[in-house]
């Protein structure tokens, strides 16, 4: 399976990093690692996750966010990585309400 990682996703992916890095240096980049790794399990394990507004969700295990995928034969393509204590409606409009 082909992994992508769109512009949206490395977006949110940076802007997670920043705001843990405000909160104690070098927790930001604790959590790119973690979520990067995340994102490359989705290679093994990607479909096996419940679809949220219609894309699959797989949450974070260390972190309150979320990796929001599709997967079009071959490809998986990772959409968003969104904080998931923002508001449902937020995370919907975000998604563009599929």
């Amino acid at each position: 399976m082909n992994l992508r990682i769109l512009a949206t996703a490395i977006r949110d992916l940076e802007s997670g990093r920043s705001f843990y890095d405000r909160q104690e240096m070098g927790v930001g980049d604790y959590f790119q690692d973690c979520l990067i790794s995340e994102i490359e399990s989705l290679v093994l394990y990607a479909g096996i996750h419940r679809k949220v507004f219609g894309y699959h969700r797989m949450l974070s295990r260390r972190f309150p966010y979320a990796i929001y995928y599709t997967i079009n034969g071959e490809i998986l393509l990772v959409h968003r990585v969104l904080d998931c204590r923002r508001d449902p409606a937020w995370i919907k409009g975000e998604l563009g309400g599929r």
